[in-house]
């Protein structure tokens, strides 16, 4: 029986999936900062290209826009932050909580420009889902000094923290593979997807008392980035996951202190040390190391079906020359790197989100017609 061009992408992509996850057993923190410094920015430039010539998948041409204007707010306040200008933004940026109602506004508005055309039913529409979110990451806590704080929930914490980085990279990108398989009706693509599935559970089951090569002083350095790194979502993700007791911050009466939400302070110093060093954060890093490289491959294996590379030879020239200097800026200094790139970065995980509703739907759709037809039809 011959293959498929379509097989054989899906069959190399088990084999990709194999590569990411040897990488990951052996060098988890050094494959993840290869994978993001000069493979994500390539991806970030192309994906978006790609996005822009299918109109971001939304039904009215200048939906993106309000995906744009809330990248560029959130970068405002990050590069506000960074370089210590514009203080008064950043306070009333803090004190409104503006990061999670925006990303969350961000990914509910992006399930209206999918699915309505109607720009008044669209407005009228974020204007609700907007009052929505900002009754949800308003204050809900009295603390220790009687003021009303927000103190975060699990489900806050899924669309700030997990939602830009891990559900963007494992889980969308599991979705698209599975939308993918069920609309050509792809035995191959099931088998791929089927896979991607188990990866995770051989990753935290096999070798999970041997660490291959502990992390270089570069690798700790860079995977921090100055504070402006990964670093905390590993601790965040231990902590939230109740993977591991994470070291309590102490006064000096070496009583435990709190966060002004009323949640444990932890020893951040300490906690850096068993993201490094102990099992349970090497194993959680093999998994992200896997997710981000694998993600990054996956978009460039398939590139003769989604054809990104179909532009107009001087937007690929510009794409090519601005990669080549964003891997030069990382080589130099990676945490320069995730600074500048911070923006670009962000900006492509918002853009997509309309491509993510896009796949949970069809997901949904395949699985009727394959209900009523059969898995051998396509409908």
């Amino acid at each position: 029986m011959l293959l498929t061009k379509e097989d054989k992408i899906n069959y190399a992509n088990v084999g990709l999936m194999l590569l990411s996850m040897m990488a990951a057993f052996i060098l988890p923190f050094e494959t993840f900062l290869f994978a993001y410094a000069f493979l994500g920015p390539l991806h970030y430039l192309t994906e978006i290209s790609w996005l822009h010539d299918r109109q971001y998948f939304t039904k009215g041409k200048y939906d993106f826009l309000v995906l744009l204007i809330i990248s560029i707010v959130i970068s405002y306040d990050y590069f506000a932050i960074k370089y210590e200008f514009h203080t008064s933004f950043v306070e009333q940026y803090d004190e409104l909580n503006l990061y999670g109602k925006l990303l969350a506004l961000a990914l509910i508005a992006s399930i209206l420009f999918v699915l309505v055309e109607n720009l008044w039913v669209k407005l009228v529409s974020i204007l609700l889902v907007y009052a929505f979110v900002d009754q949800w990451f308003s204050p809900n806590y009295i603390n220790a000094g009687g003021e009303e704080v927000f103190k975060p929930s699990f489900a806050t914490f899924t669309v700030t923290s997990l939602v830009p980085t891990l559900i963007h990279v494992y889980l969308f990108t599991g979705l698209f593979m599975l939308y993918g398989a069920l609309k050509s009706r792809s035995y191959s693509g099931l088998i791929q997807v089927a896979f991607f599935v188990l990866v995770p559970f051989l990753l935290f089951n096999l070798f999970n008392e041997s660490s291959f090569f502990e992390v270089s002083t570069y690798g700790k350095q860079a995977y921090d980035g100055d504070g402006q790194g990964f670093l905390g979502l590993n601790i965040e993700v231990l902590k939230e996951f109740n993977l591991m007791e994470l070291p309590p911050l102490l006064d000096a009466n070496g009583d435990q202190l709190y966060y002004v939400n009323g949640t444990k302070a932890i020893d951040l110093d300490a906690s850096k040390e068993l993201v490094f060093y102990s099992q349970t954060g090497i194993l959680l890093m093999r998994f992200i190391a896997f997710a981000y490289l694998y993600h990054y491959l996956n978009w460039f294996s398939k590139t003769e079906i989604i054809r990104w590379h179909k532009v107009p030879k001087v937007r690929f020239i510009v794409v090519i020359g601005l990669w080549i200097a964003a891997c030069g800026i990382y080589l130099y200094d990676y945490a320069l790197g995730l600074t500048f790139l911070f923006f670009l970065s962000f900006c492509h995980v918002l853009l997509e989100f309309p491509l993510n509703m896009v796949s949970i739907t069809g997901i949904g759709k395949e699985l009727l017609a394959i209900t009523k037809h059969g898995f051998h039809s396509n409908r």
